[in-house]
């Protein structure tokens, strides 16, 4: 590995500042030496309880109790993982309400958040994870999903919501567990998770994955491995450092899915390719080192958190952009590939202090961000022979005969720095009524240097103040409910991408209202709900007076509710479960769409349930249920997907020994046909039909 790092002097001149003090925040701790030194598993108040989380950092950057949270956040615990042997992000999000996994280009992790479509929006332990890329659960403790912006927590993007991964730390006692995984389409994964106490000041921990599988579809196949050791030193009783470093490996065929015909996806067989399987290749590589460092001053916590990533991408496909609709049913062969090669570094430091005047407590953090990235593109056409690419969707078979840059492909390098002041203060005017507030100034620069022949070099700086607005009202120890205000902006070079057409342009807002309410139904199950409205504001749309730019002249409106249920029903019965209810629209002309459009991937109903009975005697069942209504495939509003439900079941068994357990998960019980997802109108992705893993997973 190596980190091609070449910040400009400002961003060098602040990194030296800190000393080297190379940190990575975990956004579940709350305090400092003794949760890191005892860890989370050790805490009677630990942030999950079984399939329910109780307390979260992600909204806040405080260690804080969800029912104090004005805000929709949706914890999906290592249990949930577990039992339902998730293996990716998309698995992960299909049981969040009001959240899609979209397809992607079948080269990375998608998402649809509250009408929102992005690949930017991925955090780990709250630090930007926004390269284009595929995620494994190997390495985590639960998945944190927030919905609404979160500009003051995390600086720009994040319209609709976030995803923060939070990965497993080392424990001051023993860790030792292993499973072995075979499936359908000769699906063989294994992973490790160990780690030991060194001695009365250091431990380690290090999880492991490789994966193999094949696909239903015809020419899929998967292989990827990952490795990632840590270790924490706690030289004093008011300090401790844990240093991380990750290696991770991906590569799998680029599965663009089926193409449409008529408004809906092609009628043909589910594992039909479109286009050359064996020229549709992902490769994803990632190193980054990642570390903490905290110290309590008596009263005042210090927190320093720092990660460096090295992306390595790359991707190529050939596929179908159409069907034509005529006796012949031929489809027609596009390809490309694109090459990235990013580095992202990037540096939180946050002071939290309690501390009481006039009758109220408070919770204040105040804190700074830097950020550097740098980024090369490069984008090539395939070429087929005259003729070749248009072929009978009965053998949709073609194969490209070069990759060449064209005129319009990408070729650059771009730099960015970030630049991020805040401050927030969680306010407790009584037992009853809390306030919370934060605002946080961010600026960033992008620096686009175009390779091309043309030599276009473009830069732009976007300054901007994100506030964030909460009221929480507790009148019982078992009931919450709650009033908020939140904003996020997306600059034109947010994705690290500048045009002569977008330079120009102001950040696109992004602005939620949202009422809700936490119910402890029982001790340990909770019901929560959510109402909200989010604008986007300043979008971009076509300048019908100036052809090739564009004004800021588009807004977009997503307004609903969700429910949520998490938790212990009965001492033998767990559930998992969520709805949401979401009308996405286009409320005014933008650059993808005329207003009334509706947004595309996002069903107006979403349901899902995920059930865990222990039936005693070491026997369990899971039983789970998606449901979602048909949704547009894109802005266009001409391909719907059809609504569909699928079933998903469990069977567990537990040996005497309670150490070793078997697990059969089958997915799609009932081989329905479905499509969950696109990634356009001729780009839809088909459902694994019944498929089945059996693991073998033993502690020692």
């Amino acid at each position: 590995m190596s980190f091609k790092i070449r910040m400009k002097p400002a961003a060098v001149a602040v990194f030296a500042a800190l000393g080297g003090a190379h940190v990575a925040v975990h956004a579940a701790d709350a305090v400092l030496a003794p949760v890191l030194v005892k860890g989370e598993a050790e805490r009677a108040d630990g942030p999950v309880q079984g399939y329910r989380a109780t307390r979260s950092a992600t909204f806040t950057k405080t260690d804080t109790p969800l029912k104090e949270v004005p805000a929709s956040i949706t914890v999906v615990p290592g249990e949930v993982i577990q039992d339902q042997a998730m293996r990716g992000m998309s698995d992960v999000l299909r049981y969040v309400p009001g959240v899609t996994a979209a397809q992607g280009e079948g080269n990375r992790d998608q998402m649809v958040i509250r009408g929102n479509n992005t690949t930017a929006d991925f955090f780990v332990n709250g630090i930007r994870d926004d390269a284009q890329i595929f995620r494994d659960v190997y390495n985590l403790e639960r998945v944190e999903v927030l919905k609404g912006p979160g500009g003051m927590t995390f600086g720009r993007g994040g319209a609709g919501g976030v995803v923060n991964r939070v990965t497993k730390r080392p424990l001051f006692g023993h860790v030792g567990e292993a499973s072995l995984t075979v499936g359908s389409w000769d699906q063989l994964r294994g992973t490790v998770d160990v780690g030991e106490k060194i001695n009365d000041a250091a431990a380690w921990r290090l999880n492991a994955m490789a994966e193999k599988a094949n696909s239903f579809r015809d020419g899929v196949d998967l292989d990827r491995y990952g490795i990632n050791p840590t270790i924490t030193f706690t030289p004093g009783g008011n300090t401790a450092l844990t240093l991380g470093f990750e290696h991770f490996r991906d590569e799998r065929t680029a599965d663009r899915g089926v193409p449409s015909q008529n408004g809906r996806p092609f009628d043909d067989s589910r594992s039909r390719f479109f286009g050359n399987a064996d020229q549709s290749e992902s490769r994803t590589g990632v190193d980054a080192l990642t570390a903490v460092i905290e110290h309590d001053f008596g009263g005042v916590q210090l927190r320093n958190s720092f990660r460096a990533a090295q992306y390595d991408k790359f991707y190529q496909n050939v596929f179908s952009s159409n069907v034509a609709i005529n006796p012949a049913r031929q489809a027609t062969l596009s390809a490309y590939n694109n090459s990235n090669d990013r580095l992202n570094v990037f540096n939180q430091t946050d002071l939290t202090t309690k501390f009481a005047t006039g009758g109220l407590q408070h919770t204040l953090l105040a804190g700074i961000e830097l950020g550097y990235q740098d980024s090369d593109n490069r984008r090539k056409t395939g070429q087929f022979a005259p003729g070749t690419n248009v072929v009978p969707a009965s053998n949709p078979f073609g194969t490209a005969i070069s990759f060449n840059p064209t005129a319009t492909d990408a070729n650059n390098n771009v730099e960015s720095d970030t630049y991020a002041v805040y401050v927030q203060d969680q306010i407790a005017l009584n037992e009853q009524w809390k306030v919370l507030a934060g605002l946080r100034y961010d600026k960033f620069e992008v620096d686009f240097n175009d390779k091309r022949a043309a030599n276009t070099d473009l830069s732009t700086t976007d300054e901007e103040v994100s506030p964030r607005f909460g009221l929480i009202w507790t009148p019982t120890a078992r009931q919450t409910y709650y009033a908020s205000y939140s904003y996020s902006f997306l600059p034109a070079g947010e994705q690290l991408s500048l045009s002569p057409n977008t330079e120009d342009l102001n950040p696109e807002k992004a602005i939620n209202y949202e009422v809700g309410a936490r119910w402890d139904v029982l001790p340990e199950l909770t019901l929560s709900t959510a109402v909200f409205r989010l604008d986007r504001e300043d979008v971009r749309a076509a300048d019908p007076l100036n052809p090739g730019f564009f004004v800021q002249t588009g807004e977009q409106r997503t307004e609903g509710f969700e429910i949520g249920l998490q938790g212990q029903v009965t001492p033998w019965w767990q559930v998992f479960a969520g709805y949401a209810n979401l009308d996405a629209e286009i409320t005014k002309t933008s650059a993808s769409a005329p207003k009334g459009r509706k947004v595309g991937l996002v069903p107006d109903h979403m349901t899902s349930i995920w059930n865990r009975f222990d039936l005693g005697q070491g026997w369990g069942v899971g039983l789970g249920v998606i449901n979602q209504s048909s949704s547009y495939t894109s802005f266009t509003n001409s391909v719907k997907l059809p609504s569909f439900t699928r079933v998903d079941g469990a069977v567990y068994y537990t040996f005497n020994d309670r150490k070793t357990r078997l697990a059969l998960n089958v997915e799609n019980i009932t081989d329905k046909e479905y499509f969950p997802t696109a990634h356009s109108d001729n780009n839809i992705s088909p459902g694994a039909p019944l498929n089945a893993r059996l693991t073998l997973s033993t502690a020692f």
